[in-house]
C-alpha cells in the first residue's frame, strides 16, 4: 500500500508540473499571438524588406459648424525602381507627356541603381490610372521575345496633400504647411502635434524586385490626426474680411484687422486681416503676409486706451460720469505741451464729454486723479503687457514699461493712450471686459477637438478674473454711448435701432523700422446691444493714407460687421431707451434746472 501511495503522489505531482507547463506555454502563446503579434510581424516583413509606409491625413480644421477651412485629400506619389529601367530615355519620353512634367525631368529621376525614386510626388489618383492604363497598352503589344523592352519599375505610393477650400479668408489664422506636410504658420503650426496623424505600414509580396499587385498587406493602420474645430463662423468672417478688405483699398491703409468677440465666453466669432495671402498657392508670398497681426503687430492704442483711464478713476472713485474739468486746447505738463486733435477755446466738460470728443488734455487730468501707480495697475489689470492667452503662434505681449521707468512725460501720455502698445487681440479684451460687467474673459478661437473616431471634445471654460466692478462697467458703457451719438466722434458706428457703445482711436504710430513715428493707426472698437452686451467688434487700420481718423474709417466697417452679425443671430434690440449723461457743465446745470423745475 506504501508503494501505492507514493505512485499515486508522484503521479499528481507530476500532473501538477504538466498542467502549470501547460499554462505557462497557453499564457505565452496568448502574449505571442495577442499582445506581440503585430510586433512579431513587423520585425518579420521588416527582416524580408518588404514593408511600405502608409501616410496618414492630417485632422481638419473647420469652422463652429463643421466647415472645413483646411483638409487632408487623397494623393498618390509616383516612385520607380531605377534598377529595373532598361532604357531610361525612352521610357522618359513615353511618361513624360501623361504626367505633364518634361522628358528631361523624368529621365532625371529614372536614371540610376537606386531601388527608390520619387518621379512625382502628390499628383491625383486618376493620373497613377492613366499611366498603368498606358504601360499595360503598350506592354500588350511586344512579344514574348521583347521582354527587356517593357516599361515596368513604377510603383503608387498614398499620400495626401493639404487644401484650404476658403483659400485666402481666413489664411492669417488658420495658417499653412510646409512641403513636407509640417505646419508652417497659425493653427496648422501651433497645434501640429495635434493634427498630424501616425503613419501605417503595410508589406508585400515581390518579384523580381517590383512589388506585386494585391499582395499588399496592412500591418500597422494609419491614424488620421485630430480634428480642430474652430470658434469662427464662416459667414461672418466673410462679411469681416470683406469688409477690411475694402476699408484697406479705400483708405490706402499698409494693412487692416477685424475681430468679432463673444465677451462671456470669449470665443472669437470672426478674425479678419487684409492683405493676406492665398494658403493653396504659398510660393512667392512674403513673410511679412503669413504674419497675424492680430497677435504678432503691436501698436499704441491711442484713444481706445482712454477707456482704461476712466474705468480706473470709476473704480477709484476719483470721478463720475458728471465730474466737470476745464478742458483747454494744449495743456504743459513736465516741459511739454500736449494738444487735442483740434483747436477750441478752453472748454468746461463732463468726464463723459471728454469721452465722447476724446479730449487727450482731459484724460490727462483724469489721469491725474489716479496717479502713475494706479494708472499702471489698472492697465496691467485689463491684460496690457501680458498675453491674451488666445494661444494663437508668435502673440507678444506688447510693451508696458514699470512705472519706476516713467519719465515726467509718461503718465499724461499713457492717460490719453500712447506711450505703451498692445495688440488688437489685447485692445478688443479690454473692451470685451467692459462689455462683460468687468469680467476679463481670455480670447480663444478653439470651440473643441475631434479624434479620428469623430468623438468631439469641447474645449474647457476659458480664464476669468474680475477687473472692474459691474456697477463701474455699467457706467462707463452709458459713457460710451456718448461716443457714437451726433455730437461724439463715431456717428457713422451708429446702427438703427439698436443701442451701440465704443471708443475711437488715432494714434501715431512707431515706424518698426526707425523707432519714430510716422503715419497712424486708426481704430474704433464698440459692442452692442449697449446695455446688454452678445458682441465685441474691434476694427484697427495701420498707415491709411486717406485720412487717418478711427471714428471715419473704423466706424463704417463696424457698423456693417456688427449690423450683420445682430441680424444673422437674431439679436432683437432691447427695447431701453438711451439715457444721455450731460456731456458739458451747461448741459449739466440745464439738467439740474429741469429737475428741479420737475420737482416743484
Amino acid at each position: 500500500m506504501g508503494d501505492l501511495s507514493l505512485a499515486k503522489s508522484r503521479i499528481r505531482i507530476l500532473a501538477l508540473v504538466f498542467t502549470i507547463v501547460l499554462a505557462l506555454l497557453s499564457l505565452q502563446l496568448f502574449r505571442v499571438q495577442i499582445f506581440e503579434a503585430s510586433n512579431y510581424k513587423l520585425r518579420a516583413v521588416d527582416e524580408m524588406e518588404t514593408t511600405r509606409t502608409v501616410q496618414a491625413p492630417r485632422g481638419d480644421i473647420t469652422d463652429v459648424n463643421g466647415v472645413a477651412f483646411a483638409r487632408s485629400v487623397s494623393a498618390i506619389s509616383i516612385v520607380v525602381d531605377q534598377t529595373q529601367i532598361s532604357d531610361p530615355a525612352k521610357t522618359a519620353a513615353f511618361v513624360a507627356p501623361i504626367l505633364g512634367l518634361t522628358t528631361a525631368e523624368v529621365q532625371a529621376s529614372i536614371t540610376g541603381t537606386r531601388k527608390y525614386a520619387i518621379v512625382l510626388k502628390n499628383g491625383r489618383p486618376a493620373l497613377w490610372e492613366k499611366l498603368t492604363a498606358a504601360m499595360d497598352a503598350y506592354n500588350s503589344t511586344l512579344g514574348s521575345k521583347e521582354i527587356d523592352k517593357r516599361i515596368i519599375g513604377f510603383f503608387p505610393e498614398r499620400s495626401y496633400i493639404r487644401e484650404y477650400p476658403s483659400g485666402q479668408l481666413i489664411s492669417s489664422l488658420v495658417g499653412f504647411v510646409r512641403a513636407d506636410g509640417v505646419g508652417a504658420a497659425g493653427i496648422e503650426s501651433s497645434m501640429n502635434t495635434l493634427i498630424t496623424g501616425t503613419s501605417g505600414k503595410y508589406s508585400y509580396a515581390r518579384a523580381n524586385g517590383a512589388e506585386i499587385p494585391g499582395s499588399q498587406s496592412e500591418i500597422i493602420a494609419p491614424k488620421a490626426g485630430t480634428t480642430i474645430r474652430l470658434t469662427i463662423d464662416r459667414d461672418v468672417q466673410w462679411i469681416a474680411a470683406k469688409a477690411i478688405a475694402d476699408a484697406v483699398k479705400s483708405s490706402g491703409a499698409a494693412n487692416g484687422t477685424v475681430i468679432v468677440m463673444d465677451p462671456k465666453t470669449g470665443a472669437i466669432i470672426a478674425h479678419a486681416t487684409a492683405p493676406t495671402f492665398d494658403p493653396n498657392n504659398t510660393k512667392g508670398v512674403s513673410l511679412d503676409l503669413m504674419r497675424n497681426p492680430s497677435v504678432q503687430d503691436v501698436y499704441e492704442p491711442g484713444s481706445t486706451g482712454k477707456v482704461m483711464t476712466m474705468a480706473a478713476a470709476l473704480e477709484e472713485k476719483t470721478i463720475t460720469p458728471t465730474t466737470v474739468f476745464s478742458v483747454p486746447y494744449g495743456l504743459y505738463r513736465a516741459g511739454k505741451t500736449f494738444h487735442d486733435h483740434e483747436r477750441h477755446a478752453t472748454e468746461q466738460l463732463t468726464t463723459t464729454g471728454i469721452l465722447a470728443v476724446s479730449s487727450n488734455t482731459g484724460s490727462i487730468q483724469v489721469g491725474e486723479t489716479l496717479g502713475s501707480d494706479r494708472l499702471y495697475e489698472y492697465l496691467t489689470k485689463f491684460g496690457i503687457g501680458s498675453k491674451t492667452g488666445s494661444g494663437l503662434p508668435g502673440e507678444s505681449v506688447g510693451l508696458l514699461r514699470p512705472v519706476n521707468n516713467w519719465s515726467g512725460t509718461t503718465a499724461p501720455t499713457v492717460a490719453f493712450g500712447q506711450g505703451y502698445s498692445l495688440t488688437a487681440m489685447q485692445a478688443t479684451s479690454v473692451f470685451a471686459t467692459i462689455a462683460n460687467a468687468g469680467v476679463r474673459v481670455s480670447p480663444t478661437v478653439i470651440a473643441g477637438t475631434s479624434d479620428s473616431s469623430g468623438h468631439f471634445t469641447p474645449a474647457g471654460n476659458r480664464e476669468s478674473v474680475r477687473v472692474v466692478s459691474e456697477e463701474t462697467a455699467a457706467k462707463l458703457r452709458i459713457m460710451m454711448e456718448s461716443v457714437v451719438s451726433a455730437n461724439g466722434t463715431a456717428p457713422s458706428a451708429a446702427i438703427p435701432g439698436y443701442r451701440v457703445a465704443g471708443k475711437t482711436g488715432t494714434a501715431q504710430r512707431v515706424d518698426p523700422l526707425t523707432g519714430k513715428y510716422s503715419g497712424y493707426t486708426a481704430s474704433f472698437i464698440g459692442f452692442a446691444p449697449a446695455d446688454s452686451p452678445r458682441y465685441v467688434i474691434s476694427v484697427t487700420l495701420q498707415r491709411p493714407r486717406n485720412g487717418h481718423f478711427g471714428g471715419a474709417l473704423c466706424g463704417p466697417v463696424f457698423k456693417k460687421v456688427m449690423t450683420f452679425v445682430l441680424q444673422s443671430e437674431h439679436v432683437a434690440p432691447t427695447g431701453t431707451k438711451v439715457l444721455p449723461v450731460a456731456l458739458t457743465q451747461a448741459e449739466l446745470q440745464s439738467v439740474k434746472i429741469t429737475q428741479a423745475s420737475a420737482k416743484n
